[in-house]
């Protein structure tokens, strides 16, 4: 009996139809159909089910372009797909499809032109969700940036902290050797050129100082303060550093817990992202500093479990920032402002600052959209 029941099986192996169909009918990893010469599903298999959530009854006749998001096909996405693989003899691609309940999967697609004699009879098409192999390179390469990136940072902030460092020493016998100019020269054209001296020498210390704190060299004072207060206490100072064009509101968070932090640095850098965004903005515009506790990964321990972080963020209505700029704006000297219009020490100071307290600093500027500068800084364990 079992061996006629095999001679039956083995019969209808060796029928062309029905070996295509098994085969077809046995594949739940991959979406085998056919289309038409036009773009109509004429047949369905279960890994088309599976993938895509239709049964074979929904979709064959349906075109295929319905897979596609609106934006594509009013792009003309699909029918380019079948006019590539028509002229070329294939078309190979990746792209968001979308399945039965809305959602997106990001695909591997194959189409062949099926012709008998020359003529077009239709395409046969292969779709594969990768979207778990494309959202896993996608965290790679974004790793990867981050990385070099951080690389990028440490290795400017060395070169930075030396030349600070040499640049201090410098200023130092400058104004040693002027103050003594000025104590043993009674002369009052030459007391006035001291004090000119005095004053660009003055302006270099502090320079100085933002490139010892980007390098992370800057000696700073922390001590334990909650945030609020101190945005508090300076929000006359930030409201007159917004100017009259821009319209400054604060909006801080209730209840947040204290962190330990350098106060005058804090202060300095929230009043470099103010002024940074009143200058973006020439024709005015909207400044909001707010406050807010965030309960997550820390960015720079991958892995390394939650943490707290108090955040102080300084968003603008401007321009916002181009692309290209956005991994350099942390960057000593780096600015797009005209020569003479700033040093470009100020989103540096804010990133070595942050950096040097234990926390970070996060830059985002849809195009056109302005710009949203995030400090972040830990919360002490038993905070």
């Amino acid at each position: 009996m079992q061996l006629m029941q095999e001679e039956a099986a083995t019969l209808e192996l060796e029928d062309p139809s029905r070996q295509f169909a098994l085969l077809l009918n046995s594949v739940t990893d991959y979406a085998i159909y056919m289309l038409d010469a036009s773009g109509h599903v004429r047949s369905w298999n279960p890994g088309g089910e599976r993938i895509k959530g239709y049964s074979a009854g929904e979709i064959v006749g349906s075109h295929f372009s319905r897979f596609y998001s609106a934006d594509d096909v009013a792009a003309g996405v699909p029918e380019r797909n079948l006019q590539t693989a028509r002229v070329e003899g294939r078309y190979v691609g990746e792209g968001w499809r979308l399945r039965k309940d809305g959602t997106r999967f990001h695909a591997s697609v194959v189409i062949d032109p099926i012709l008998e004699d020359g003529r077009l009879l239709g395409f046969a098409k292969i779709t594969r969700d990768i979207t778990e192999r494309y959202e896993a390179e996608q965290r790679l390469e974004q790793t990867r940036h981050s990385l070099l990136q951080s690389q990028k940072m440490e290795a400017i902030g060395k070169l930075t902290l030396g030349l600070a460092h040499d640049f201090n020493n410098l200023l130092t016998i400058i104004i040693n050797s002027l103050d003594v100019i000025d104590g043993r020269v009674r002369d009052e054209r030459v007391s006035r050129m001291v004090e000119t001296a005095l004053r660009a020498s003055e302006r270099g210390v502090v320079l100085s100082r933002q490139l010892l704190t980007f390098g992370r060299g800057q000696n700073l004072a922390p001590e334990r303060l909650n945030v609020n207060v101190l945005i508090g206490n300076c929000e006359e100072l930030l409201r007159r550093c917004a100017g009259d064009p821009a319209e400054l509101s604060i909006d801080l968070a209730d209840g947040l817990p204290e962190v330990d932090v350098d106060a005058g640095q804090l202060e300095a850098a929230l009043l470099n992202l103010v002024s940074n965004s009143r200058d973006a903005m020439v024709d005015g515009g909207r400044i909001c500093v707010r406050t807010f506790l965030r309960h997550g990964p820390d960015p720079l321990l991958p892995g390394a479990g939650d943490v707290r972080f108090v955040c102080v963020e300084v968003a603008d209505t401007g321009p916002g920032i181009p692309p290209e700029n956005q991994t350099r704006v942390f960057e000593p000297f780096f600015t797009t402002r005209e020569v003479g219009r700033g040093s470009g020490l100020g989103l540096s100071q804010v990133f070595g600052f942050a950096s040097q307290s234990g926390g970070g600093v996060e830059l985002s500027s849809p195009p056109g959209k302005g710009a949203t500068l995030v400090i972040r800084l830990p919360v002490p364990e038993a905070g």
